[in-house]
């Protein structure tokens, strides 16, 4: 790489990191760059996950405070993300690398109106609850870690986006505040690029100058993310992941 490659990875990976700590989808920014100074498309996506693994485990620790209470939660559902991302890791390797690209905006976009309608749709449930004279279960039963480790597949696979399904999903199934389920995703993306990066160790080629880059750029936007999305409110979060999200669907369909 050139001096102004190296910068532009290294900054793409500051940017990356911020934004999958707020909500997701940095790899729409990282990969294109990647693309852009010559690597192959499955080289550059795991150079990527071996990369953003700092920026994920530094978001996480920016989030520590709304993690307290939640770590039988978080254990639970690290075993289906652990599953899914190997899963994920593997299917990048055995199939063709535009197997996702048709069902993948579908579902982003799914996940979108879900986050959209999560507000109404809580108060559906809870008032639902309260006439059967029920509870909502803390770790929002099978269906919640079945969801995600589906969506831990595709996070192993490639990542765009996994951290607004996340957020569709345990929004609806989860009675908790959308920053408390921010600091749970962003375990779950630990665990998820942690396992698929270390698979890929072993299997896959990668650059090492572009792991550095963007794991220096991901840690330092890490923390920057976490300052500023624990400031933001509910619906500011959540108009925040409607923009984002909406820009990964254009760029995906567009790719």
């Amino acid at each position: 790489m050139s001096i102004w490659e190296m910068l532009a990875v290294f900054g793409a990976g500051i940017s990356a990191g911020a934004i999958n700590t707020v909500v997701g989808s940095g790899t729409l920014i990282t990969f294109p760059v990647l693309l852009a100074t010559g690597l192959p498309p499955v080289t550059a996506t795991v150079s990527n996950a071996l990369g953003l693994i700092p920026g994920s485990i530094s978001g996480a620790i920016g989030y520590r405070k709304e993690l307290a209470g939640q770590r039988r939660r978080v254990l639970r559902l690290s075993i289906g993300a652990l599953i899914g991302g190997l899963t994920g890791a593997t299917l990048l390797l055995a199939l063709p690398s535009t197997a996702f690209e048709t069902i993948v905006p579908i579902l982003v976009a799914l996940a979108l109106v879900l986050v959209i309608l999560q507000p109404r749709i809580s108060k559906a449930v809870r008032r639902r609850r309260e006439h059967n004279g029920t509870t909502a279960r803390s770790d929002g039963g099978p269906l919640l870690v079945v969801g995600l480790m589906l969506a831990s597949v595709y996070g192993g696979y490639f990542t765009a986006a996994q951290g607004i399904i996340y957020l569709s999903l345990m929004g609806m199934l989860l009675d908790d505040t959308m920053q408390r389920l921010n600091a749970v995703k962003n375990v779950l993306a630990a665990v998820v690029n942690s396992v698929a990066a270390l698979f890929f160790l072993f299997v896959a080629d990668f650059d090492w100058t572009a792991v550095v880059l963007i794991a220096v750029g991901s840690a330092l936007g890490g923390q920057i993310g976490a300052k500023v999305g624990r400031r933001l409110s509910p619906t500011v979060l959540r108009g925040f992941i409607v923009v984002v999200g909406t820009a990964a669907i254009v760029q995906l369909v567009l790719r």
